[in-house]
């Protein structure tokens, strides 16, 4: 047995599962999301979401642990929501933004402009004497991963000096320089 796909997921007051046609809706205070699902039968009983599988197939072994924690993450999200923070650390990169607008200069000859999906909320904090920081915000984990890494993607930290867009609180593997 997968021992993640075994444990239960708690329903919190609040969030509302609904599971039909092999899809399973989660509506809460921030949205609602849906996921559809295949090899596993998923039962919403006594304030708990249960996944189970009907055989030890490898494919169904697989899926066990990853929909249960889908479902996890969909529960998660719509009462809680998940945050992601991303540091700009150069001379001169700076990051603003009006709306769903993300503006950055990360060094380039241009700056770069990304519009943000509306389901992201979309923040900049910008202090003299610190870099300056992107703040995501968002209900589905999924969405709010890959707009982080599509903003990390557009100028990755290098090894020697750090320089780049980072996650805050992430350790960079630092190289030595030229040695004299």
């Amino acid at each position: 047995m997968s021992r993640i796909g075994k444990s239960p997921v708690v329903i919190p007051a609040g969030v509302t599962v609904e599971v039909a046609n092999g899809v399973i809706t989660v509506k809460g205070k921030l949205g609602q999301l849906t996921q559809e699902f295949s090899d596993v039968t998923v039962k919403v009983e006594e304030g708990q979401v249960q996944v189970e599988r009907s055989s030890d197939h490898k494919d169904h072994r697989a899926k066990h642990g990853l929909y249960r924690s889908l479902v996890n993450n969909m529960i998660i999200g719509v009462s809680e929501g998940f945050t992601k923070s991303l540091e700009l650390v150069g001379v001169g990169y700076r990051a603003s933004n009006q709306g769903q607008k993300l503006d950055l200069a990360l060094g380039f000859s241009h700056n770069i402009v990304l519009m943000v999906a509306p389901e992201v909320t979309l923040e900049t904090i910008s202090e003299k004497g610190k870099n300056p920081i992107v703040k995501l915000t968002s209900h589905d984990k999924q969405l709010l991963g890959a707009i982080a890494a599509k903003i990390r993607g557009f100028r990755k930290p290098e090894p020697y000096k750090g320089k780049g867009v980072k996650f805050v609180g992430e350790v960079l593997r630092r190289k030595a320089g030229k040695s004299a």
